[in-house]
């Protein structure tokens, strides 16, 4: 059963990894074939113009080149690229489009040089110009992908080995082994919690397969590394892998403070600097042969260099019998140094690829290793993890499922099943009897941890005292700010038209809105103290990567900022999460990937703030519970609170305040900060969610409501997302109440929570109230007083006031008292000059028309108290009996244009301006005409740098050519140049001859 169950694995994974191989192979050759090789720099996969600056003899015998930019100024730096150690890179001449010369593998890449490793072979075909120019481009790895298929074929062929019943558990084919007996164990490390005591006992006890379940900040590496040291005590040799060489070398780091003999696999260049002490090179630097191996590499060097000068063909066959024989010496003497490092070292550490037969390993027999641990198991692929399971009779994985899965880039290969780690597959099929999970994580704060327990891991989690509580503010130096003392915090872009970029090359995702918000968290943080190199930003989309890195990395350098990918196994004391994803088709993405977003919210320690929009992401049920878990939980605001020039999107609104609100349009008039009333909303908006924020100290507190959703409903409708009628129209009523009455001041009670205050400042505020909200906290109350002594008017006529011309009301209404004269702010209720005189004039002429038909004298309307309060120009609405008189005059002007100086009707036909909120006739309806023409250029201008979109009469046409066409043109044309410049050389050698 179990030969047949894994020759199907074996077939189906060569047909997925031959898939990926495809995938990556197609990815490179239309880089090569559609894109610019400047475009390939700017993405980081191609260096240009360089030239060798040393050449030497590496492990092996191999070449090693060293490769600079060509010096134009004084200091020389390569440009900003992904490559890393372990690449396989194409040389290329850079005066040619012709094929590769070499390819080799990238063993050191700084700022200023990349070395290059090429094999033997190329040793004598290539003739590297030391004034020549040359490129590099990434290419397919194809090394690992041979080494994933040799295990897999390995595999399938094993029959007989120490691997054997290993096999048959890890296929189904027979159950675990009842447990050994073990004695009680003697811990290392004596902090560790019972979770991770029992998971070291256990995995002791295995005989076969053993998982170590450690969700984010359980000390999964702790744990690992004390079963190591335990079966080093019991005499056990130990493999230790992992699939990135940051975990394998994170391992080695904690294994080296416990004096234990251990051997680190792997190139030094791609060894951290700390450890390189332990790296295979440095053992065999100390070793007794090494001064022989020195002596032979300088030889062959030396060989080498005689070779190049010589013409003589005779001598450079002479140098290259020497060379052969040099090599074959040095060999020898490597490889028994190499065999006496492996086998006096208890632990060997390597990734899962490094571990493969063909490398230092297959210096040791069969059967060498007692047990193979594989650290961060979730993240490999299950064919790279055989590559070291084969050596043992044991294995321990160790990792968290609920993360992050292993990196592919066929998505194909991933949907059918290439993603799916050994780790879950075997924690779904043998659950509990193979597996022991971690439940106290030493990370984050418990607001933090509570989400990711509630929703990853069945709420398993508990937080150490140690970390329960502690925050920003607690750090040494930190300040205590409204940012350093909340652990979660939610900014909401709904409603604000911050609308996400699309990169149509590689579908990557920007929003250049988010950018701005998470600079001035950013800044908040660390004008209180909180150092740079203690927060991460971190975000799905390497567009938006990109973008944040060129708003944020030359303010603050230490900032690290990354992909969620990049940033798995990392922490940060604070962390802010760019969602990115707006869209009015409500789309989210990968951020539907569960694990990504469970990646994210865990690597913060003390405090993380996520910016979205909760109208996009609320469309994914996960992140939806997300949303509503920070509304609960943590501090909710509006990007309205950091933003002045946000420009909100179209809304169409239930219960409209008349024609205003019956269609879609922005909310009120442009807010520039240059527009005085816009100005006026925007820091209203602001003043009234500081406010709010004071009042939403108490868990469970209630969010801020976004724009669209503040909109305050002046016949105590329903509001989206806030209290219920009841609770409106009792509040309505008390200020209708104290309108009527002859008190002077009305004081509301503390225990109202923030909504409800809010509501009181709107309702003060329609009825022409002054309200100011006073102390800190819970003890926060308003006051709600009269502007000026007045007689006391009846109820009904506190509710009959109206406003000539409703605008759509702002976000939040203003929760301070009006400003002092001289203070440069427009009222927003006192109508325009010259509508306030049409009104008039209208309410006139009908009055006139009746007093003429009925035969009387002419006699004057009761004339329109105007008085100044606070330096604001207030109309007081005539008498109860004129008032149907009021309303007609004021629907007439309604349907009139405008435009004061024209009468034209805009009843049946009118368009409505978006930025003044007036309806004009076709004659006067362009912003240029009516006079908003500089606000619709603003507007305007926001608008493209904000969606990055050119609109209608917004700009010119690019007709400059693609530059994937100019690129593929221009190789043809040097095509055919090099194809008429051979014609001409031919004809002149035949000439000649």
């Amino acid at each position: 059963m179990a030969s047949a169950a894994v020759e199907s694995f074996v077939t189906k994974q060569l047909d997925l990894l031959e898939l990926e191989r495809d995938a990556e192979v197609e990815e490179r050759r239309s880089w090569q074939e559609n894109i610019s090789l400047k475009e390939l720099q700017s993405r980081g996969v191609c260096l240009l113009k360089l030239q060798v600056s040393s050449q030497c003899t590496g492990l092996y015998g191999r070449l090693l080149v060293t490769f600079e930019p060509r010096r134009c100024g004084s200091a020389a730096a390569l440009p900003s690229n992904s490559f890393t150690s372990g690449d396989i890179v194409g040389l290329y001449d850079a005066a040619s489009e012709g094929g590769q010369l070499a390819t080799g593998i990238l063993t050191r890449i700084t700022q200023k040089s990349a070395t290059v490793a090429f094999d033997e072979s190329h040793d004598f075909q290539l003739s590297l110009d030391r004034e020549h120019s040359y490129r590099l481009l990434k290419l397919a790895n194809d090394v690992t992908y041979k080494r994933l298929k040799k295990a897999l074929v390995a595999l399938k062929k094993y029959h007989s080995g120490p691997a054997s019943l290993l096999i048959e558990v890890l296929f189904g084919a027979s159950a675990p082994s009842p447990a050994s007996e073990i004695n009680p164990v003697a811990f290392y490390n004596a902090s560790l919690d019972a979770s991770q005591k029992e998971a070291v006992s256990f995995a002791l006890s295995q005989k076969e397969l053993a998982i170590i379940h450690g969700p984010p900040g359980t000390g999964k590496t702790t744990t690992v590394v004390e079963i190591i040291l335990q079966a080093v005590k019991q005499g056990l040799k130990v493999l230790c892998c992992a699939p990135s060489n940051v975990a394998v070398d994170n391992l080695v780091e904690r294994l080296a403070r416990c004096k234990q003999r251990i051997l680190r696999l792997g190139h030094p260049s791609r060894i951290l600097e700390s450890i390189q002490q332990h790296s295979l090179d440095a053992i065999l630097a100390r070793s007794d042969n090494a001064q022989i191996v020195a002596d032979i590499r300088k030889d062959i060097d030396q060989v080498f260099a005689k070779n190049k000068k010589t013409q003589d063909k005779r001598e450079k066959s002479n140098f290259r019998n020497e060379i052969k024989l040099l090599r074959k010496e040095l060999k020898v003497r490597e490889e028994a140094a190499t065999l006496e490092s492996l086998t006096s070292a208890r632990v060997v550490l390597a990734t899962n690829t490094g571990a493969s037969s063909d490398g230092p390993l297959k210096l040791l027999p069969e059967g060498y290793f007692d047990v193979v641990v594989v650290d961060e198991c979730a993240q490999a692929l299950e064919a790279s993890c055989w590559i070291p399971l084969l050596q043992a009779r044991k294995c321990i994985l160790a990792g968290d499922h609920r993360q992050l899965p292993p990196t592919t880039v066929s998505h194909k290969a991933a949907q059918a099943g290439l993603s799916r780690s050994l780790m879950e597959r075997l924690a779904e099929a043998l659950g509990a009897s193979v597996l022991r999970t971690l439940t106290v994580q030493y990370r984050m704060h418990q607001a933090i941890m509570r989400w990711a327990s509630e929703a990853m891991y069945q709420g398993q989690l508990t937080a150490h005292p140690s970390v329960a509580g502690h925050l920003l503010r607690d750090l040494p130096g930190v300040a205590a700010t409204e940012e350093t003392g909340v652990p979660l915090l939610l900014v909401d872009t709904a409603g604000c038209g911050l609308f996400e970029l699309e990169e149509e090359d590689d579908q990557s995702r920007g929003n250049p809105g988010e950018v701005r918000l998470v600079s001035l968290h950013i800044q908040a943080l660390v004008d209180a103290g909180v150092q740079a190199r203690d927060i991460a930003v971190i975000t799905p989309y390497n567009l938006q990567v990109d973008l944040l890195r060129q708003s944020l990395a030359h303010k603050h350098p230490e900032l690290e900022i990354r992909s969620v990918d990049g940033f798995q196994g990392r922490e940060k004391e604070a962390v802010v999460l760019s969602f990115v994803r707006s869209n009015r088709k409500g789309e989210v993405g990968f951020l539907a990937e569960d694990r990504r977003i469970n990646v994210a919210i865990t690597r913060a320690r003390r405090h993380v703030a996520v910016v979205c929009d909760s109208r996009t992401v609320n469309n994914h049920e996960f992140l939806k519970k997300l949303v509503e878990y920070f509304t609960e939980h943590g501090e909710v605001r509006t990007a309205f609170e950091y933003l002045d020039d946000i420009v909100p999107e179209n809304y169409s609104h239930e219960g409209s305040q008349g024609h205003s609100q019956a269609t879609s349009k922005p909310q009120g008039p442009a807010a520039s900060a240059k527009d005085a009333p816009g100005g006026r909303r925007q820091e209203a908006a602001r003043e009234a969610g500081a406010a709010a924020r004071r009042d939403q100290k108490k868990p469970g507190g209630k969010p801020l409501l976004s724009k669209a959703q503040c909109q305050p409903s002046l016949n105590g409708g329903s509001l989206e997302g806030a209290e219920s009628r009841d609770s409106v129209d009792r509040f309505r009523a008390m200020i209708v109440e104290f309108v009527a009455s002859e008190k002077t001041q009305l004081e509301f009670p503390a225990s109202l929570n923030s909504h409800d205050r809010l509501r009181v400042h709107q309702i003060a505020e329609e009825h022409g109230l002054r309200h100011d909200s006073a102390g800190e906290g819970k003890k926060r109350f308003i006051t709600v007083s009269k502007r000026a002594p007045a007689p006391p008017a009846p109820a009904a006529a506190a509710g009959s006031q109206a406003v000539l011309r409703p605008e759509p009301p702002c976000p939040v209404q203003t929760q301070h008292p009006p400003r002092e004269p001289g203070e440069g702010q427009a009222d927003l209720k006192v109508p325009p000059p010259e509508r306030t005189q049409r009104e008039r004039a209208g309410q006139e002429r009908p009055a006139k028309k009746e007093q003429q038909a009925a035969g009387s004298g002419p006699q004057k309307l009761p004339e329109k108290k105007k008085k100044k309060v606070k330096g604001h120009m207030v109309i007081d609405l005539p008498s109860e009996e004129d008032f149907d008189a009021l309303v007609s005059a004021a629907v007439r002007a309604d349907n009139t244009c405008g435009l004061p100086a024209c009468t034209a009707s805009v009843a049946t036909l009118g368009q409505l301006c978006q930025l003044c909120g007036r309806r004009y006739c076709f004659r006067h309806h362009l912003p240029e005409v009516h006079g908003c023409g500089e606000r619709a250029r603003a507007h305007a201008r926001q608008r493209i740098s904000r969606e990055g979109v050119l609109y209608a009469g917004s700009g010119t046409k690019d007709r400059s050519l693609d530059p994937a066409k100019r690129a593929q043109l221009q190789r043809r044309l040097d095509k055919k140049l090099g194809e008429l410049s051979g014609q001409r050389a031919s004809r002149k050698k035949e000439k000649g001859t």
